[in-house]
């Protein structure tokens, strides 16, 4: 099912996202990622979304994780990044997807490269990416959203006028960046709508299982943290499973709260690990509701 069919149907979507584990030579942390999908699937996730490391970097696992879901019947809706791609590239990673009769894509322009050696090849920002997949294949096409705005872009407003650039290249639906205050989000969407801008908005919920990780995410991105959680976060930092619980219980009352606020769909930035995303689906009873 595309995702503009997916996003139509009268209730929150739930989806996942995971990754290729890095360092992975014997392949034990791709068969855990596997145990850990398959607890989640019980909920029944509308897409599953695998991220694709720049350049190429990452392919055999990553063509491995969305051949083995797909042979799942697990709906997997594959990243596609084209900071350092050219057209070659491109429609090989296409065709190949092609193949596995995939239907979903998530277009992405993907983060530069560490060593400030800048590879623009054939496409310099996702906008163009979103061209060219509109008018080379069927695939329905998901994009990025920042609530906050993007970390490179000066202010809010522009980065929405980007993104409009995308729209109007062919995107189906939005998936929006991590965030913490769920106001930021409404009014994100309350912004977008004067830009009438009316696709679907999936709200990515990032539960936070440790101080570190956190600190890691705010440093690569235009988030904020509001200041209460913060200060709990901060008195509980060395403990673990302090740390993971609170990052339930505050997650929790995230989605809980986007729900009654009639939100598309939620989309779970797991990090290869089901235990606080499945507590947080059991604490908001969504079994039920599929």
């Amino acid at each position: 099912m595309k995702l503009k069919d997916i996003y139509k149907q009268d209730r929150t979507n739930i989806s996942f996202e995971v990754f290729p584990p890095k360092d992975d030579n014997d392949g034990l942390k791709t068969l855990k990622l596997f145990e850990e999908i398959e607890i989640l699937n019980k909920f029944k996730p509308s897409i599953i979304s695998v991220t694709y490391g720049a350049g190429d970097s990452n392919k055999d696992k990553f063509y491995n994780i969305v051949e083995t879901l797909t042979n799942k019947n697990i709906a997997v809706m594959p990243h596609l990044t084209c900071v350092c791609a050219n057209k070659q590239q491109i429609n090989s990673y296409i065709q190949n997807l092609k193949n596995l009769n995939i239907e979903n894509i998530l277009a992405l322009r993907g983060d530069e490269p560490n060593d400030n050696n800048i590879c623009y090849l054939d496409f310099k920002f996702a906008n163009e990416l979103v061209d060219y997949l509109n008018k080379n294949t069927n695939f329905s096409i998901a994009v990025a959203g920042y609530p906050e705005g993007h970390v490179l872009a000066p202010n809010l407003k522009t980065d929405i006028q980007n993104l409009k650039k995308k729209l109007n290249a062919g995107a189906d639906i939005i998936f929006t960046q991590m965030f913490f205050d769920n106001d930021k989000l409404y009014n994100y969407i309350e912004l977008l709508q004067k830009e009438n801008i009316n696709i679907p908005v999936v709200a990515g919920i990032l539960p936070i299982i440790s101080f570190k990780q956190l600190e890691k995410m705010l440093s690569l991105a235009k988030v904020s943290v509001p200041k209460k959680l913060m200060q709990k976060l901060e008195t509980y930092k060395d403990n673990k499973e302090d740390i993971k619980k609170i990052g339930i219980d505050f997650a929790t009352e995230q989605c809980q709260n986007l729900i009654e606020n009639n939100i598309k769909g939620i989309h779970f930035y797991t990090l290869n690990k089901s235990y606080s995303t499945l507590k947080i689906l059991d604490n908001i009873n969504y079994a039920a509701c599929i």
